[in-house]
């Protein structure tokens, strides 16, 4: 369980990165993403953008 924890928290991090890039691709506006306001700064949690990326890798993994 620890695995799936770090790795979904190394994902939301590389979105989060990631996140100019992504969001030109039309990533970030699923029903499941959150964006707040945290001090000034806008914070993205993307879960169901990870989810739906993490789905795309797995089949990828797969044919591969």
């Amino acid at each position: 369980m620890i695995r799936w924890f770090l790795a979904t928290f190394l994902a939301l991090i590389l979105i989060n990165g990631l996140w100019p890039m992504l969001s030109r691709l039309g990533l970030g506006r699923l029903p499941g993403d959150l964006r707040f306001r945290l001090f000034g700064r806008d914070v993205n949690l993307p879960i169901a953008s990870t989810l739906v990326l993490s789905g795309l890798m797995s089949l990828v993994a797969r044919l591969l």
